[in-house]
């Protein structure tokens, strides 16, 4: 069965970092595109990072550009999102995804070939 698996999240107060990952199991990931979305409560979900197939550039959203960094290990079939000066702007729940179609995975509502369940930040002051 093909995953992605998310973890790292957690509760973190304002101004703290949190590094999340996106696990990959049942198949090589190494040729995808990845990407980060995020939800909060009461609204709709939105695009935060993602990276190119092979993580040559990468793309972020206004709201954490500057705060986030994506990476991917191929090893480890793991795609990473570091972020830092978090506020309570940023408590959300945190989903990857895998797409083998795009240059980037951007658009919330897409139809991607692989989503995971998906992590939750809170951040708190």
């Amino acid at each position: 069965q093909v995953q992605l698996a998310e973890s790292g999240g957690g509760s973190v107060q304002v101004g703290g970092s949190l590094t999340l990952s996106c696990e990959g199991s049942g198949r090589s990931f190494s040729d995808y595109a990845m990407g980060w979305f995020r939800q909060a409560p009461g609204k709709n979900r939105e695009f935060v990072a993602a990276t190119n197939w092979n993580s040559e550039s990468t793309h972020y959203a206004d709201s954490v550009k500057g705060r986030s960094t994506v990476s991917r290990d191929k090893t480890k079939n793991t795609v990473y999102m570091e972020m830092k000066s978090l506020n309570p702007e940023d408590t959300a729940v945190y989903y990857c995804v895998a797409d083998s179609l795009r240059l980037y995975p951007t658009a919330p509502n897409s139809k991607y070939d692989y989503w995971g369940q998906g992590t939750q930040v809170t951040v708190s002051s």
